[in-house]
């Protein structure tokens, strides 16, 4: 006679067989993160809630300046563009929201909406176009705040869009609230982000190039006569990743074969830029 085996749990949420497994009492973050990956091997979740968990307990040690665009790399208006030049900016650029800046005043003055300039479409409206009629106040903040912060801020006050600045009230940069839920829930994909655009692979030298991440197998193979194997992965930052075994930090380097790969940017979920080397020139 075989014995009675005890109900199954399969009817029990994640959340409550995630607490029995947490009995444990982890004493810091980093036993925490371990029990959860456990966790997540015995199958109690999988592995996007645990992607999603772990980087909502890493945006509490991050700050704005881990995730901010550079001012450089920003899309503004001026506010002596005119009518038209501001139009075609927003329409190339494909975002939603600009940083207006004053060349008489040498400073951000404030933001503007796409959607705002739609009332202008017409000739009669477009005449009658002043900027400061839809002008609207910018928001200003730390480069050292805190991501968990932020994100709280950003939902009370209805903000999607900070401009960031240093401790000499220099503006630095910008953020966005679309920066910040990427750490919790990772990328978003969107038609306009850079990283898929044209230059994907630019020359420097002729043995030094720049390469976005993101840049596919397939591409850097057909780029450098390369033969790396694209089966599992799809692109050269996660070649790079799996070779060393972690997400690489800025700095860290990887060789692959004949060609050496230094991390120029990255943030806490993936890496965004290379600097590749070769120690034959590239035929391409």
């Amino acid at each position: 006679m075989h014995e009675d085996h005890p109900p199954s749990s399969d009817n029990s949420t994640w959340l409550e067989r995630l607490g029995k497994s947490l009995l444990g009492e982890p004493l810091d973050k980093d036993q925490l993160i371990k029990t959860l990956r456990n966790a997540e091997r015995q199958n109690l979740f999988d592995i996007d809630a645990l992607t999603m968990i772990e980087g909502a307990l890493q945006v509490a040690d991050l700050t704005v300046r881990n995730v901010m665009i550079p001012r450089p790399q920003m899309d503004i208006v001026s506010d002596q563009d005119s009518l038209e030049e501001i139009v075609r900016r927003i329409t190339d650029s494909g975002h939603s929201r600009f940083p207006v800046f004053s060349d008489k005043k040498d400073q951000f003055v404030g933001i503007v909406l796409a959607k705002d300039f739609l009332r202008y479409l017409s000739p009669q409206a477009a005449a009658h176009f002043e900027l400061d009629d839809v002008l609207r106040p910018a928001v200003f903040i730390p480069e050292n705040k805190r991501l968990n912060v932020l994100l709280n801020e950003f939902r009370d006050k209805r903000n999607h869009l900070a401009l960031v600045m240093d401790e000499y009230s220099v503006v630095t940069g910008l953020v966005t609230i679309e920066d910040v839920i990427e750490q919790i829930v990772g990328e978003i994909d969107d038609e306009h982000d850079v990283d898929d655009v044209e230059n994907a692979i630019l020359a420097n030298a002729e043995d030094r190039f720049t390469i976005k991440a993101l840049t596919s197998v397939e591409e850097f193979n057909d780029y450098f006569g390369a033969g790396f194997d694209d089966s599992e992965l799809d692109t050269i930052g996660g070649l790079i990743t799996k070779q060393l075994g972690h997400l690489p930090k800025v700095g860290e380097t990887v060789s692959l074969d004949n060609f050496h790969f230094t991390v120029l940017t990255a943030d806490s979920r993936r890496i965004h830029l290379l600097e590749m080397t070769l120690d034959q020139p590239a035929t391409a």
